[in-house]
């Protein structure tokens, strides 16, 4: 059994910070540090996978909110023909489980903002996407043990 030592929160705070940048438009790389971190099995790997959900649904749920100021700022009718509206509508009867894949690396962030532009049910988005993240953390630390 490996000996964990004492956190000085610098090391699970920029786990944090790197979760929740990597869910916002900037890039990140919370996966390498959260995969690091497990492999050095200094921290108990379940406080690693829950650090880095946390993170990244937050950051996730910032992006979601960019998206419902972007919709009052640009509304959807004056950006799309009739076609592409009723395309909308479905996504909107449909688009919140859509959320859960928000942890795909290049359309998860586009994924959150979407959310948000349509303003789908805060709360079951932020649950739906905490499971996909909480999801790929897990794999990860798997992987990495």
């Amino acid at each position: 059994m490996r000996e964990k030592v004492q956190d000085t929160g610098f090391e699970i705070g920029g786990l944090f910070i790197s979760a929740f940048i990597s869910s916002t438009i900037a890039p990140g790389g919370s996966e390498a540090v959260l995969a690091y971190m497990v492999a050095a099995g200094h921290y108990q790997v379940e406080l690693l996978v829950i650090v880095a959900t946390i993170g990244n649904t937050l950051g996730a749920m910032t992006t979601w909110g960019l998206g419902v100021l972007a919709a009052k700022k640009f509304p959807v009718a004056t950006l799309l023909s009739e076609k592409k509206q009723k395309a909308l509508d479905v996504v909107r009867k449909k688009g919140i489980w859509t959320l859960f894949f928000t942890w795909l690396p290049v359309v998860g962030d586009a994924l959150c903002f979407a959310g948000g532009w349509l303003k789908l049910p805060f709360f079951q988005a932020c649950l739906i996407i905490l499971l996909g993240k909480l999801g790929r953390y897990t794999v990860i630390a798997w992987m990495f043990v």
